[in-house]
């Protein structure tokens, strides 16, 4: 492969991650965010910034665009649309280095199965607002890439997780609880293995659709006592779900109830680091690595 130069649209818990792990091997890497404050720390990633705001393109992001290689899309659609394809339309199919594009998306595009499991080939049926966004923002990304001619790989990915944002972060805040649904399970996923699943897909040019999920689904009621009994303190009690005082948003993710498999990027040869919450805590409070690091 050619040298390259990564664009990451929306540079922030999960774009931060793979722009780091990209910078650490000496690429060259462009990451968006609509903050100036958060240049700095962009730059101290290793990361060049760029002022992206979704209203429309500055010269510096034309030129990020331009010489990109690879544009990786981790920012989330809205009632408009996608922002990026919104803006940048124009710029990104005039781009003459372009050679993959990946976009971050969610496994609530599959909606409620009650507790059954999904793969890749199964119907996307949406329930909440959110996932019918993220659904027709697939559907926009994929006609864009085949006009464009170029390989769009669409990351599922399922609750992330990772340092500074994880259940020991809520335990020692006093803000964890224990929400007991009957029959309810979630996926999760580290954030450094969507990090490594788009440096293996890049190198690879995958084109298509994957789940990026963990091993284990499980109640989230058992995340959090697990935290708990590896930071050797009391779990929080529990709390009937039907009863419980939750914004609509909190109380709409407990409406999809279903088991993402991750088979299909395993066959190709993808290695999770962290393939279940259980490991991934104990290597976490074990490394002092489950709080934000210091920028």
């Amino acid at each position: 492969m050619t040298d390259r130069t990564i664009l990451i649209f929306g540079a922030g818990f999960s774009g931060r991650a793979y722009g780091r792990r990209l910078a650490a091997a000496g690429e060259t890497v462009f990451g968006t965010t609509r903050d100036p404050a958060k240049a700095g720390e962009l730059r101290r990633l290793g990361m060049t910034p760029v002022i992206f705001d979704g209203a429309g393109t500055r010269l510096e992001l034309r030129d990020a665009i331009a010489r990109a290689t690879d544009i990786v899309v981790s920012i989330a659609p809205d009632a408009d649309g996608d922002p990026v394809l919104h803006a940048a339309r124009e710029a990104i199919a005039a781009a003459p280095n372009l050679e993959w594009i990946a976009y971050l998306s969610t496994v609530g595009v599959y909606g409620n199965h009650d507790g059954g499991w999904v793969d890749e080939a199964t119907e996307p049926r949406p329930v909440s607002e959110r996932s019918i966004q993220r659904l027709a923002a697939e559907r926009a990304w994929h006609a864009f890439a085949k006009e464009r001619n170029v390989p769009l790989s669409i990351l599922r990915l399922s609750g992330i997780y990772g340092p500074g944002r994880n259940a020991f972060v809520n335990l020692a805040a006093g803000r964890a609880r224990r929400l007991v649904k009957s029959g309810q399970v979630f996926n999760r996923i580290h954030v450094d293995d969507i990090a490594g699943a788009l440096a293996f897909l890049a190198a690879r040019r995958h084109d298509g659709i994957l789940n990026v999920t963990d091993d284990l689904p499980a109640p989230p009621q058992d995340v959090v006592a697990y935290a708990a009994s590896v930071m050797k303190v009391d779990p929080p009690p529990e709390i009937d779900f039907e009863t419980a005082t939750l914004s609509p948003m909190a109380r709409s993710f407990y409406g999809e109830n279903k088991r993402v498999s991750n088979a299909a990027i395993k066959a190709l040869g993808f290695v999770f680091a962290h393939p279940d919450y259980r490991s991934a805590f104990d290597r976490m409070w074990a490394g002092d690595d489950w709080q934000a690091p210091s920028t």
